[in-house]
Parts: C-alpha cells; structure tokens; sequence
C-alpha cells in the first residue's frame, strides 16, 4: 500500500517552519515552490539566489524570465509547470549546498514530487542533474536525454544562468526544451 501525499499547503508550512540546519538561520524566507500542483513537468534547481530569498519564489531574477522563454519554446507557462530548488533556503554568497543541507532538506523534494506526481522532471544545472539522477556525470554529458529515474522521467537541461553568460550553452537549451516540447506533445516534433 502507498503512503498517502501530504498536501502542498501542509508541506509548505512544515518548510517555513523548519530548522533542522544551519540555513534557517540566514534566510529571509522559505523558497517552497510555485505553480500548479497537478503538473506535468516539475522543474527542479539548486538553491535560492539572493532574489528568491527576498521574494519567496524560485526563479524570480535574470535566470527566472530567461526560464520562462525557454518555457515557452517548449509550448509552456509557469502556469503549467511546477518549480522547486532542492534546498529551500539560500546558502550564504550562494555557495554550493553542503550534503547536510540537502540531507536535511531531501524529504522536503521527494514529497513535493510524490505529491505532483509529475510525468517529467527537468532538472536545471549539474548539481540537480547529479543529485536527481544519483550520479557523477556531468550536466555536459547528460543534458537533453531523457533518463528512467523510478517511475519518472528525468530530462536534464543546463541552468539557465549558465546561458546567460555562455552563448553556446543557449543554443543548447534552446534545442533541450525544444525537445522536452516534443516528447510531451506541446509543440510538434522538428523534422
């Protein structure tokens, strides 16, 4: 038998309520996730920059619309997706999470992803990519495949941020959603 899902609403309160690391300290608030809870694809960074700490949402800043525009070479909105970090606070200066922090905030994820139940889960940079897929190859390896993670798809594309400051990085991602659009039917298949 399945353990039931806990709902978002209840999920969320736990995480502003949590201090089971260091991190809790030096947040402004809480980045739980947005978007629709019923979606087919959840989107899944690293951590909250500076900005989704100030607003409370993921993917508010630079990376945050040039997402959007990739959503949309996709045949999506944020209204269809879901967005989630792995870690749901800022690590100081931004720095890469520490495997305590994740440990800590793991259960947080995987009930966010139970409770979704997404058909693909995009997973943005290396360090999600890795930490998804429980493994040591790297985003440029992996990016724009389509991988069996349990009963999930896991389809791997570059962080935004690296586009923004790597042009060949942008005409990658740009394929990559192109791509995700076509496995999911929102846009038709390029010949």
């Amino acid at each position: 038998m399945t353990k039931p899902s806990i709902p978002l609403s209840e999920l969320q309160a736990e995480v502003q309520a949590c201090h089971r690391c260091p991190l809790a300290d030096g947040r402004t608030q809480t980045v739980f996730g947005v978007g629709n809870p019923d979606a087919r694809v959840l989107i899944v960074g690293e951590a909250p920059g500076k900005n989704e700490d100030l607003q409370g949402e993921p993917f508010v800043g630079a990376a945050g619309k040039y997402l959007d525009q990739l959503l949309a070479v996709a045949g999506l909105t944020r209204e269809d997706v879901y967005i989630a970090n792995v870690l749901k606070c800022r690590p100081p200066g931004n720095r890469d999470p520490r495997p305590e922090e994740i440990e800590e905030c793991t259960p947080y994820l995987r009930e966010q992803t139970r409770t979704i139940s997404p058909e693909v889960i995009v997973t943005l940079g290396n360090f999600a990519t890795k930490f998804i897929l429980k493994t040591e190859v790297g985003i440029t390896r992996l990016h724009g495949v389509a991988k069996q993670a349990g009963r999930f798809k896991v389809f791997p594309v570059y962080h935004p941020a690296a586009a923004l400051y790597d042009p060949k990085k942008r005409e990658a991602l740009e394929e990559d959603f192109a791509h995700l659009g076509a496995l999911l039917g929102t846009v038709p298949r390029a010949e």
